[in-house]
């Protein structure tokens, strides 16, 4: 007989929603590093000379549709251990935003590769020094910008030049979240510099529920303002 008590659903609980959570990152995770394959084997086969950055962009290509299907799984990812879909929304973001997404990584990817080659060749330019660390700055606020960039394209349908003037507004107007994403930059550098390069891309669903997580106002407002 039933006792009439109130009883949760099973899967709504918080140990629920953790195994969730955890399933969910690590499926789209795997995911992402199988979409992004192609390119990373290229990069193995890649040497470390500054001549090949061109060649090292070209490999990077896969990455920026994968990062963007990422995005777009864990931001509509279920809490709910009974109703866990993520290879299926990953697939759907995928589809939804792989040329979306290179519309804006491809120029963005060709732009770093011009100024990390002229740094690595800085020396040949005759340039003084402070154009070094003026063209450092540009490419940290590309990044940056890419960043924003990427979070509106993975979750939003706007066209290539909406998408990159607001990137660029939210750059300054959403100064919290472009500090985020600075500092995920931060521990990406240092992880890579100081442990291995492999570790930015085996924690990347972490990092990139961690964007969508600081780039929460640059969502609402987007949804409240520049969507019908």
């Amino acid at each position: 007989m039933s006792s009439g008590a109130p009883t949760a659903d099973f899967g709504a609980g918080a140990l629920s929603r953790a195994a969730a959570l955890i399933h969910t990152l690590v499926t789209v995770e795997a995911l992402l590093l199988l979409a992004a394959a192609p390119g990373l084997a290229g990069l193995l086969l890649v040497g470390p000379d500054p001549a090949n950055l061109p060649l090292a962009a070209v490999c990077l290509l896969p990455l920026g549709p994968a990062l963007s299907a990422a995005l777009y799984a864990l931001h509509h990812r279920s809490r709910d251990l009974t109703e866990l879909h993520p290879a299926r929304t990953y697939a759907r973001g995928w589809r939804l935003n792989a040329l979306p997404a290179l519309k804006l990584w491809t120029p963005l990817l060709a732009w770093l590769t011009v100024i990390a080659f002229t740094l690595t060749h800085f020396a040949a330019t005759g340039l003084p020094g402070w154009w070094a660390v003026l063209l450092g700055v540009i490419g940290v606020g590309s990044l940056l910008w890419g960043a924003h960039a990427l979070l509106l394209t993975s979750l939003f349908a706007f066209r290539t030049r909406d998408t990159a003037r607001l990137a660029a507004y939210f750059l300054v107007r959403h100064a919290r979240t472009t500090l985020a994403a600075a500092s995920l930059l931060v521990l990406v550098a240092a992880s890579t510099a100081l442990l291995t390069e492999a570790l930015p891309a085996l924690l990347a669903a972490p990092l990139l529920l961690s964007l969508l997580h600081s780039g929460r106002p640059v969502i609402a407002e987007t949804q409240e303002d520049f969507t019908a």
